[in-house]
């Protein structure tokens, strides 16, 4: 394919989607992610579209947002597989609070399987994925809708929010940096994931690695009350995703990595059938924790072996990012 027709198929895709993984174009222009990455950079030089780190979106700047059909197309494996190691998370019997999102939505979907587990949640999708579990209990926010991504935001949202207080908050963004922590780019969700995050005893933030080191209008999370991330293998070459995560992690963020074969162990073993493997950074040392007291529920580091205990199951090995 000449250079023309794959820059002009790679604009249609980003047209018709909102947004686009270089990995997603390597696959439909059938090339590498170098070459995508440089018609990438000359499509955005014409002004035809905007780079964004892992991807590609139409031009808007940090103010645009794709809908949800857009976003629950790009990288669905990954979420999958991020998912699949949040749910691990979630012990029977907990009361949590999960917010809007196309990664938190496929958590959802996992969680009906923990018996007595309590939900509160402001997204129409978390609910619907939810809502034939027989041993779980939903509890939805108030609010209005907000149509581009199924959730309940505004003032009603975050006053049924207020004198709650749950074991942990599972919330997905647009962008994630070590810098801001985690961002969105429309003002009244942000608000209603700070009020999800003022509810929860500990904050794990669920994304992708095309989203790290993106940064967006508004705040979500600061750095300083992320718990854990969990997130997939970022590409071999993509030193800004790696450069992220471990600042991220210098800052005392708990980084647990999905992927295939993450936690294989020397003897060549994979992860049990089913399982997603992962694997976990290292940290550095003592982070702070979250103000106004949480009844020593507040966030604090654990080993990858204290993680394994609480409920996961899956062998964790520990490795340094800095060696790769």
């Amino acid at each position: 394919m000449f250079a023309a027709e794959r820059r002009q198929l790679i604009l249609e895709m980003v047209r018709a989607n909102g947004a686009v993984s270089l990995r997603e174009l390597a696959r439909v222009v059938q090339t590498s992610e170098v070459t995508v990455r440089r018609d990438v950079r000359a499509l955005e030089a014409e002004g035809l579209l905007d780079r964004r780190h892992g991807g590609a979106v139409l031009p808007g700047g940090f103010t645009r947002e794709s809908g949800f059909p857009q976003k629950s197309h790009l990288s669905t494996a990954e979420k999958t597989a991020i998912a699949d190691l949040a749910a691990g998370l979630v012990g029977e019997g907990e009361a949590i609070v999960v917010g809007a999102g196309t990664t938190t939505q496929e958590l959802a979907r996992r969680l009906a399987r923990v018996p007595g587990l309590t939900v509160v949640t402001n997204s129409l999708l978390v609910a619907q994925a939810l809502a034939h579990a027989n041993r779980v209990e939903v509890v939805m926010t108030g609010g209005t809708l907000r149509g581009s991504n199924y959730a309940l935001v505004g003032s009603g949202a975050e006053q049924s929010l207020q004198g709650l207080r749950v074991s942990r908050a599972f919330l997905s963004g647009s962008g994630l940096t070590a810098e801001r922590g985690l961002s969105t780019s429309n003002m009244l969700s942000a608000s209603v994931d700070r009020a999800l995050v003022q509810a929860a005893a500990e904050v794990v933030v669920l994304a992708d690695h095309t989203k790290l080191g993106s940064d967006t209008m508004f705040q979500t999370v600061p750095t300083d009350l992320i718990t854990r991330l969990v997130t997939d293998e970022p590409p071999v070459h993509d030193e800004r995703a790696a450069t992220e995560l471990q600042a991220l992690a210098d800052q005392g963020v708990e980084i647990t990595i999905a992927g295939p074969g993450a936690d294989a162990s020397a003897s060549g073993e994979g992860a049990p059938p089913g399982r997603q493997a992962r694997r976990d950074m290292p940290l550095p040392g003592q982070r702070r924790t979250q103000t106004g007291g949480s009844g020593g529920l507040g966030p604090q580091l654990r080993s990858a072996a204290a993680l394994a205990d609480q409920g996961s199951g899956d062998r964790a090995r520990v490795a340094d990012l800095r060696r790769r």
